[in-house]
């Protein structure tokens, strides 16, 4: 659902990719690629179209490169099953960021800034407030904190293999589902792409 061109121009064109672009001409061996040169390095080099894709994932941009279909033209089966492609195009947009590394999520950032900004707080009452007498108690506090942010991490890593999981089996049955409706001429997959981002800035 992700579309190679639409992704080698945005790594051409695009300033957000440009560490990717990088990788790109390392490969190609030279500083100027073009268009269907990335697309190759991608073919040949799919560890750079993840790397695509997690920097999408990590913005809040999708990968997901398909609309969803127009049903005012569609009767009968064909209609029934693009409702169900539609609903479960946006049940992936949606749960999309799942399928992140959980150790490279925006969750575990907010943890650990929450964790620092507790302990200065230990560090600032225990210190500058001269509270050494419940240097303790208030240490207490911060052991406390670990372990409710070590059980919330938990809680959310176990989140991200579910949803993630639900996110590969919804993909492929999405998948199986547009091109079994092109296949019936209900639709033409090419008419769905979206070849351009609104979120993007161009370099």
């Amino acid at each position: 659902m992700t579309n190679l061109e639409r992704v080698a121009l945005e790594i051409k064109d695009v300033g957000l990719y440009d560490l990717i672009l990088q990788d790109v001409q390392k490969v190609a061996g030279k500083n100027r690629v073009s268009k269907e040169e990335i697309e190759h390095i991608l073919i040949d080099h799919p560890e750079i179209f993840e790397e695509y894709k997690q920097t999408n994932i990590e913005y809040n941009l999708s990968n997901i490169h398909l609309k969803n279909i127009d049903l005012s033209s569609l009767k009968g089966v064909c209609k029934e099953k693009a409702k169900k492609v539609n609903t479960n195009l946006d049940t992936l947009r949606k749960i999309e960021k799942y399928t992140l590394d959980f150790e490279h999520s925006s969750v575990l950032v907010i943890i650990f800034s929450i964790e620092f900004f507790v302990l200065f707080s230990v560090q600032y009452f225990i210190v500058l407030l001269s509270l050494k007498a419940w240097q303790w108690y208030i240490y207490g506090v911060f052991a406390l904190s670990i372990i409710v942010a070590w059980q919330y991490a938990k809680k959310e890593k176990r989140k991200y293999k579910t949803l993630g999981a639900k996110y590969e089996e919804i993909y492929t049955q999405t998948l199986q589902m547009i091109d079994e409706l092109e296949e019936a001429n209900c639709i033409k997959k090419d008419d769905l792409w979206i070849m351009e981002s609104d979120e993007h800035i161009k370099a």
